[in-house]
């Protein structure tokens, strides 16, 4: 004996079942949308809803970090031009005070000492004896300017310009 039925399969599918002396046989399946089914895709939507919203927010807390870290950066960057600036004027402001009260003599005077410096170590540097051959002229020193100009000519009796000097330096 066969019999035709609708059977209850799972929460929201039912089968069209086939009952027999054998057994049950599933002929097919049909999907009903019921209450159940809607209150899963119900639960779905939210879901996505909520995670879409989770994703949203996420984005804009790393926009806003973003625009932070920019203004900030941005910021800081301005702060140390105008800091850095503002040093450098004040400094060459102090500086050109600070170089009026020098006089030329002492600058000189300065110069002349280094070169000597650097003779003490190096007696025949010819670098050295050329400044201070041309220091000590310059302060019209000329009586201490010929020994670093001999000493030049010594070392380099090729140069005409040496010899010129001297010979300025001695009155010639």
């Amino acid at each position: 004996m066969c019999r035709l039925g609708w059977v209850s399969n799972f929460k929201w599918r039912r089968a069209i079942v086939l009952r027999s002396n054998l057994g049950n046989l599933e002929i097919g399946a049909l999907q009903v949308p019921g209450k159940q089914r809607h209150q899963e895709l119900a639960m779905e939507s939210t879901q996505k809803k909520s995670s879409n919203s989770r994703v949203h927010r996420s984005d804009r807390i790393k926009q806003i970090f973003a625009l932070v870290s920019m203004v900030g950066f941005g910021g800081s960057a301005i702060f140390g031009m105008v800091s850095l600036f503002g040093s450098g004027l004040s400094s060459q402001h102090q500086q050109k005070q600070a170089t009026a009260p020098v006089s030329q003599e002492s600058l000189l005077a300065a110069q002349e000492r280094g070169y000597e410096t650097v003779l003490q170590r190096e007696p025949q540097n010819p670098t050295a004896l050329e400044g201070l051959a041309n220091v000590r002229l310059q302060m019209n020193n000329k009586v201490g300017a010929i020994e670093p100009l001999e000493k030049l000519v010594k070392l380099n009796p090729d140069r005409a310009d040496y010899k010129a000097l001297l010979g300025q330096a001695k009155g010639k």
